[in-house]
């Protein structure tokens, strides 16, 4: 009898307690899952996806507890079950929690290039993470001393840091980039070696630059970070176009000047890229050996329809100076001789 009380209605109590778990969890996590899905809440849907099996563990943790506090367990054996309990408690735990985190990262990897790049070494350094500080709890509650481990651990991250070391650099340089966004996937931009091209892939280790002949350049993210970057894409995607003109001496400055305009105003109305809402304008700023040299200034939509609008710019402008009689000079150089007579 004495059996009975102390282990049997214990036993049983548990296993009924088990039994009712396994049988409502589910449902209940089923009719969260829909209310998750009818409120259409992120959060709620992130953590719902999270329960589950954690939660099934938690409450197989609770019984287990009364469990233990009803029977009687020898006391070399009480230190292993405590140690049970506490792994089950830590387990669900730490399900939850790594459930949680791989939703965070799903969901968001879907918005955020960099995140689904880096999902799968953001998820091993996290897991390593957990798992560890778990190993240790239980280490602790089984009165295991983990001051060596610890130790341990200092050394070996010391020595895996240094070992590591550029490819972490780089890491941390691609999470500066992501928060920081001096780029962004699709931006243009020009590194400082000359090089250009459309930002294609921003990853945890590298950024991939797509140039115009289709070539790819790979530039690590501690040089990109540590290097001068002319973004074409901000603050905005407009940018203005200068092209660069000159006219003879003889010209009429006040008739180059409204020749050009208009043909400047067409040039932005018809051609791809242009911004037709822009009024081009004109600087003379040169008496240079041969002409007197001004800047045109036209505004295209985005950097690569710089290259269009300069070219049919150019084309009609000349076309339009023949018509109108302005004189485009080439080099010339005239000299002077003593005798007065002038040869050029």
């Amino acid at each position: 009898m004495k059996l009975l009380n102390e282990w049997m209605i214990p036993t049983i109590a548990f296993l009924i307690w088990a039994a009712l778990i396994l049988i409502l969890i589910p449902p209940l996590m089923r009719h969260l899952r829909k209310k998750a899905e009818q409120t259409q809440h992120f959060l709620s849907e992130i953590v719902e996806s999270a329960l589950g099996t954690p939660l099934i563990l938690f409450f197989l943790g609770v019984g287990f507890k009364f469990f233990l506090d009803a029977v009687s367990f020898p006391q070399k054996w009480m230190k292993y079950s405590n140690a049970m309990l506490i792994i089950l408690f830590i387990l669900s735990g730490y399900l939850f929690l790594d459930r949680l985190m791989m939703e965070v990262l799903r969901r968001y990897s879907k918005r955020v290039d960099l995140i689904a790049t880096s999902a799968g070494v953001i998820k091993t350094l996290y897991r390593i993470i957990i798992l560890g500080f778990v190993f240790l709890i239980i280490l602790d509650r089984l009165k295991i001393t983990i001051t060596p481990f610890l130790a341990s651990l200092g050394i070996g991250g010391l020595v895996v840091a240094l070992a590591l070391q550029d490819t972490l650099a780089n890491f941390f340089s691609g999470i500066y980039i992501f928060f920081d966004k001096p780029i962004r996937i699709g931006d243009y931009v020009m590194l400082e070696t000359g090089q250009e091209g459309y930002v294609a892939h921003i990853g945890w280790r590298s950024t991939r630059i797509r140039m115009l002949p289709n070539n790819i350049v790979i530039v690590p993210n501690t040089k990109l970070v540590g290097s001068q970057i002319t973004n074409f894409y901000l603050p905005e995607t407009e940018m203005a176009v200068l092209v660069q003109v000159g006219v003879s001496y003889q010209s009429d400055l006040e008739k180059v000047e409204r020749v050009t305009m208009e043909v400047a105003r067409e040039v932005l109305q018809q051609v791809e890229g242009g911004v037709k809402e822009f009024e081009p304008f004109i600087r003379y700023h040169t008496f240079s050996d041969f002409s007197i040299n001004f800047t045109v200034i036209l505004r295209a939509k985005e950097y690569v329809h710089k290259y269009l609008i300069t070219h049919e710019f150019i084309k009609r402008l000349h076309r339009r100076y023949q018509l109108e009689g302005i004189e485009i000079p080439f080099p010339i150089r005239t000299i002077y001789m003593k005798n007065g007579v002038s040869k050029s």
